[in-house]
């Protein structure tokens, strides 16, 4: 396998800002979450990913692969949720092996009350400093990034590691 180049300085440039931008947006958005509707950034990703589905539920797979989160981590997340009763989980009727997570009239509602102030705090950290042209260009790069790195199997589709623990089988 042959060595990559190292980071030119504008490559470098380009991508310690990045990370630097989405910590701090990520760090500012965890707080406003957690004010206004005691929920993490994941939980959050979950809720907004099923209002955002037609039907309003979706299999936990596909949400897995969607929030990019591991699927321990996932149901851990959805228990807490269920717990609130911000969402339900049942056996997937097109698959038994599958289950299918669907959001509530109380998940709606707690939706309800973080995104007024989730929308202002992104249009006040990413947008405002940015013209429509900017937005527009960002969201082509940013999208054409993605994609790009969607392309290899998302994180819940790799093969679980087995315990290493010693007298375990496997």
């Amino acid at each position: 396998m042959t060595t990559p180049p190292p980071l030119d300085a504008v490559q470098l440039s380009g991508y310690l800002a990045l990370i630097e931008a989405s910590s701090l947006l990520k760090h500012a958005v965890e707080q406003q979450l957690r004010v206004a509707g005691e929920l993490t950034y994941v939980q959050f990703q979950l809720l907004a990913t099923l209002g955002d589905s037609p039907a309003g539920s979706r299999r936990m797979t596909d949400l897995a692969d969607g929030v990019v989160y591991s699927r321990s981590g996932l149901t851990y997340q959805a228990q807490t949720l269920e717990q609130r009763g911000l969402i339900t989980r049942a056996q997937s009727p097109d698959d038994e092996r599958s289950t299918t997570v669907t959001l509530s009239d109380a998940g709606r509602a707690v939706l309800a009350d973080v995104f007024p102030g989730h929308i202002a705090l992104v249009h006040e950290m990413l947008f405002a400093p940015l013209s429509r042209s900017d937005i527009e260009t960002l969201a082509d790069i940013l999208g054409r990034v993605r994609d790009h790195m969607r392309r290899s199997a998302p994180r819940s589709a790799a093969p679980r590691r087995r315990s290493g623990r010693a007298g375990s089988p496997g």
